[in-house]
């Protein structure tokens, strides 16, 4: 009787932690499926193809700094100056259109962005100073270039930068093209994660730091590049702000950093590392721009949306993870 009892406390208790895997894996989704749900019943408007290329246009940047943060979490780290550079590369963007021919120059705010990320990187992976700490500097820094390059002012790109705001408020195939260079960016990522050795040493490193190194692997020197390629794809957010408005701005990009954070966690991702992907990403970003529309299209203040916001994604990430909650 008692093996009996045994076994089926062992058969429920597996079922709980199966469920709670399932959850894990597959609650991202659910959630945005659930707030769709409750976005169309809030306003017919919603559904509509105009609103819905609105969403995508509106969370291109965020979803591609997002891309980046990514990377960053899943080796244990944190990146806070995500924002700051994408101010940057919006004011360089402006500036270097008029000074050079439009490739070179979104060449040289691409490399701009990463250099920032390859400074962070090398305070972080070599000297072992705390990502919190080095990044928020860098978030300090990159706005007051961003502020003295522009002098504070609002800088238009002018007639040099017409191809660059025609893209930006441009479609193809019925789909803005800032979205869809995001989308792009997503499914490189999913590749590079997922298929190469790089992406799976990151997710490894995150996991056990030590075990990868005893393994005869620099760990240093994949630290480095992730923030490299937070710098440089945070410029990229930086340049699509600026094809969409016409305008480089040292206030673009402001605050952003805590929403892409939103995004990758209520995505799955853990702040402890080793956890985390693309597809989960993409559609907490998703999510974000979900609850941010439906407030607009219920009319809620600008103010209390900050507050509503901060309590949906408390509430999603504890829904996120049910699985850790099961087990408890």
């Amino acid at each position: 009787m008692t093996e009996n009892a045994a076994s089926f406390n062992e058969a429920g208790t597996r079922r709980r932690f199966g469920f709670g895997r399932a959850f894990r894996q597959y609650g991202t989704f659910v959630i945005f499926v659930l707030l769709i749900l409750v976005a169309q019943a809030q306003s017919d408007a919603f559904l509509t193809e105009r609103n819905m290329m609105n969403v995508l246009r509106q969370m291109s940047g965020i979803g591609v700094m997002a891309i980046g943060m990514l990377f960053v979490i899943l080796t244990r780290g944190i990146d806070l100056s995500v924002g700051s550079i994408a101010a940057l590369g919006s004011v360089a963007t402006a500036i270097l259109v008029k000074e050079y021919p439009l490739p070179l120059a979104l060449v040289l705010v691409v490399g701009m962005g990463a250099a920032c990320g390859l400074i962070s990187g090398i305070f972080i992976a070599f000297f072992r100073l705390p990502a919190f700490v080095i990044t928020l500097a860098m978030m300090t820094a990159a706005r007051g270039f961003a502020l003295i390059l522009s002098n504070g002012q609002p800088i238009t790109l002018g007639a040099p930068g017409k191809a660059l705001q025609g893209f930006g408020t441009s479609f193809t195939l019925g789909v803005p093209n800032p979205a869809l260079l995001m989308i792009a960016l997503f499914a490189l990522a999913f590749v590079v994660l997922n298929y190469s050795r790089f992406g799976r040493l990151v997710k490894a490193i995150g996991s056990n730091e030590e075990a990868v190194r005893l393994s005869g692997i620099s760990v240093p020197w994949y630290v480095l590049s992730v923030y490299v390629i937070s710098g440089a794809l945070s410029a990229v957010a930086g340049v699509l702000v600026t094809s969409r408005s016409g305008v480089g701005s040292a206030s673009v990009g402001d605050g952003n950093e805590l929403d892409v954070i939103a995004a990758v966690v209520i995505g799955g991702a853990s702040l402890m590392g080793g956890v985390g992907g693309v597809i989960n990403t993409f559609i907490g970003v998703l999510i974000l721009g979900v609850i941010g529309n439906i407030m607009n299209l219920a009319g809620v203040p600008g103010y209390h949306q900050q507050v509503y916001l901060g309590v949906i994604i408390v509430a999603a990430v504890l829904i996120q993870n049910g699985s850790t909650l099961l087990r408890r």
